[in-house]
């Protein structure tokens, strides 16, 4: 199982709801409660529950808040790419054992993958060949 440094890296496990604010917060790099309940996909979601979802990020260091005009205003303390990595490495480690191989193995026999997605595969393996030797 090949680890490397996670040790020292933060954890990010988001729920769909978590990720989704987040999105909006890295899209718009500040928020109000109101914004992200206007900006947030799906099913319209009341203002205390957003409220009460980005309390919780806060308290786990996701988010941090300005007081303004008595209103409330979010930003990300963690980028996308910080999230996006943690995730996926969280993923391979624990539904492929750590095995990029095995789960890229797994994605390309269950989705669809377009010919320039294949051609993009292949040049990124060949970029990273290419670092290794």
């Amino acid at each position: 199982m090949a680890v490397g440094n996670m040790a020292e890296r933060p954890t990010y496990r988001l729920g769909d709801l978590q990720l989704r604010i987040m999105r909006v917060l890295w899209d718009l790099g500040a928020a109000r409660v109101v914004d992200v309940q206007q900006r947030l996909d799906g099913e319209r979601l009341a203002y205390t529950t957003i409220a009460t979802m980005l309390r919780k990020m806060e308290e786990r260091g996701l988010v941090a808040h300005q007081e303004r005009q008595r209103t409330f205003v979010y930003q990300p303390l963690v980028t996308a790419d910080e999230v996006t990595r943690c995730m996926a490495d969280d993923m391979v480690d624990r539904l492929f054992e750590g095995s990029l191989a095995d789960a890229v193995s797994h994605l390309l026999r269950t989705r669809e993958v377009s010919h320039d997605e294949l051609e993009q595969l292949e040049k990124l393996i060949k970029q990273r060949r290419r670092k290794r030797e």
